[in-house]
């Protein structure tokens, strides 16, 4: 995975999503988490087509960070399989990628 990383992760619910958002840049495993939506998902499910009203979340984190917010996620979120998509990002404000990896950095 790439230096600097944005997870996209799908939630039912705003409250929900809003609160995964705080619990991840609590944990200082993301920088920011922006929440977008709600959007429109359609996808298979259990051998059918669903649409469903959800809350899409975009995280910025490090590559060294991503596996541990991806584990968090899987801990936090109230679906069995949550999408869960780590996206390189190729560029950007040098200032902005410092910042992420300032605020995603361990506290000792």
């Amino acid at each position: 995975m790439g230096e600097y990383v944005q997870v996209q992760v799908a939630v039912d619910d705003r409250d929900r999503a809003a609160s995964l958002a705080r619990s991840a840049v609590g944990a200082r495993l993301a920088a920011c988490a922006q929440l977008v939506g709600p959007i429109t998902s359609t996808y298979w499910w259990e051998d059918r087509i669903e649409t469903a009203e959800e809350f899409l979340l975009l995280l910025k984190t490090t590559g060294e960070s991503v596996d541990r917010l991806t584990e968090h996620i899987r801990a936090e979120h109230p679906y069995d399989t949550p999408e869960i998509v780590a996206l390189p990002i190729e560029g950007g404000l040098a200032a902005y990628l410092d910042w992420i990896a300032a605020e995603t950095r361990r506290s000792l």
